[in-house]
């Protein structure tokens, strides 16, 4: 699986790696993602979704129903 939020559709990001001469080499920047299991009400089950702390947290703020919706319209595949 690649390492994609399956909410947000964030990825890795590409950028320097600056030493303290200033050599510059590529870095890959990684996503803070964590494998979760959540409870969507709307679909009475629980589902496991691959996502980013920071939508972690909108998901808590904001509820499921966003959630429930794209699994529905299949835009989120669930395991």
């Amino acid at each position: 699986m690649a390492r994609k939020c399956q909410i947000t559709g964030v990825g890795p990001k590409a950028g320097n790696n600056i030493s303290h001469a200033h050599n510059k080499t590529k870095k890959r920047f990684l996503p803070n993602l964590q494998k979760k299991r959540i409870w969507v009400q709307e679909l009475d089950k629980f589902v496991t979704v691959k996502i980013t702390t920071s939508a972690l947290k909108t998901l808590n703020k904001n509820g499921t129903s966003e959630l429930a919706k794209m699994i529905r319209n299949k835009k989120v595949k669930v395991n």
